[in-house]
């Protein structure tokens, strides 16, 4: 009997999957494979070396273009995080080429000034009109809650979204942004024979509409790792990812940490409330 169960559970799911596959071919969207994070599932916590590198990739390549406007440089050195030693993220702050308006000044006037740990990551722009004048109309987005504002997209038949959802809900699944900000950076790529592409536009297979704005910003050996990490795109985008997971939701570490002591305490709780029942009902007849 549980034979047959389970044959039958392994043949829904497959009905389900091929549902959900067939749907996302007539729809014309790019299928966003699910990559392994170390931060992933219910205990999965984030590498300190890895957001290290991630921080790296940022600085030396999505800075020039984009900012992290919810990230102060105090971040940088917080548990949890990238951890840098506090000296070394004070000397980049200073060093940092997009500064600081501050003002009014003693003759009333707005001026410029180095960052402090308290101030944001800021991108080369300081407002969307300067951005998309030096983009050609194109705005650059803040990546500070990119890894969660994007996620992947799926179009399966009403009936089949339950099941994904349930999926979901037992691998614990929360990557999606993740997933999707890695495909669209090793997205890049020519375009089919039959494809008409925007002048200015690049071909990307993730990218809806399959036209981004955005040139590769990844190519092999552009970022040379201090760790001995090969300096390939894969790498890059994995470790620029990851980063930028972190920065959508630093307090995953401790968010992690505290629910599994939680789901500890309400076990705990629940055998001395039930081992209290036994004994205080255990002479009264039933």
């Amino acid at each position: 009997m549980k034979h047959r169960i389970s044959l039958t559970l392994m043949f829904a799911l497959s009905v389900v999957l091929a549902a959900a596959s067939v749907s996302a071919e007539e729809g014309g969207h790019a299928e966003v494979a699910r990559q392994k994070w170390v931060f992933s599932g219910f205990t999965g916590q984030f590498d300190k070396a890895q957001l290290q590198r991630g921080f790296q990739v940022y600085k030396e390549v999505c800075s020039a273009c984009h900012g992290l406007k919810h990230i102060a440089f105090r971040n940088l050195v917080q548990p949890g995080g990238p951890e840098f030693p506090q000296d070394a993220v004070k000397e980049l702050a200073k060093t940092w080429p997009n500064q600081i308006t501050d003002g009014p000044n003693d003759e009333g006037k707005m001026f410029e000034r180095p960052p402090l740990l308290s101030d944001p990551i800021r991108g080369p722009y300081h407002n969307d009109k300067e951005a998309r004048a030096a983009q050609n109309g194109a705005l650059p987005p803040d990546l500070s809650l990119i890894a969660r504002a994007r996620n992947v997209e799926r179009n399966p038949s009403w009936w089949v979204h339950p099941f994904l959802m349930l999926g979901d809900i037992a691998e614990a699944y929360q990557e999606g942004g993740a997933d999707y900000v890695y495909g669209l950076l090793t997205g890049f790529a020519d375009p089919p024979a039959d494809f008409k592409l925007t002048d200015g536009k690049y071909y990307n297979k993730v990218f809806p509409g399959h036209q981004i704005s955005m040139p590769p910003p990844l190519s092999d050996g552009v970022v040379a790792y201090q760790d001995g990490t090969p300096s390939t795109v894969d790498n890059y985008a994995k470790d620029v990812v990851a980063f930028l997971s972190w920065a959508a939701d630093p307090s995953l570490d401790t968010r992690k940490r505290i629910g599994w002591q939680v789901i500890l305490y309400l076990i705990v709780t629940t055998g001395l409330l039930y081992l209290g029942k036994k004994r205080i009902w255990a002479g009264i007849k039933h």
